[in-house]
């Protein structure tokens, strides 16, 4: 007879950290996707963007290469905090979200608009919890 004691969760509080990363990164690509699209009605961005600016940076293959990268890796990290061993997707999310913690802080330097301001800092936390919970995710066991 087995007489291991478990302390059962309830089922609403059982969810691996791989799954909290997951949704933290579609979350936040989320957030990016929104202020992007809304900044599209500030008056004057739709003149910058025909005449070949993207903000400070000039419009040109290698600029919209650069930011697709830069905006793939967090649909990418959706997938790889599922797929990706303990260690790996551990180490990839504190490195990722720390990167992406200072991208949103340079992101906010100099802003005036509190749509953007709001969003910016609701993306500092996600990437701080990314990177929270991935810094106390110490083995696959201790996961959930």
């Amino acid at each position: 007879m087995n007489t291991t004691n478990k302390i059962a969760l309830p089922s609403d509080e059982r969810v691996s950290t791989k799954i909290k990363l997951a949704a933290l990164w579609a979350a936040l690509m989320f957030l990016y996707i929104y202020a992007d699209i809304f900044s599209l009605f500030r008056p004057g961005h739709l003149a910058d963007m025909t005449a070949g600016r993207m903000g400070p940076f000039a419009v040109t293959q290698g600029s919209l290469l650069g930011f697709s990268v830069l905006m793939m890796i967090p649909a990418v990290m959706v997938f790889l905090s599922l797929a990706l061993k303990h260690q790996v997707g551990r180490w990839a999310s504190i490195i990722l979200g720390v990167l992406y913690t200072l991208v949103n802080i340079s992101n906010l330097v100099g802003e005036t608009w509190a749509y953007y301001l709001l969003y910016g800092v609701v993306e500092l936390v996600f990437t701080l919890l990314i990177v929270g919970h991935a810094w106390r995710w110490r083995n696959a066991a201790n996961q959930i």
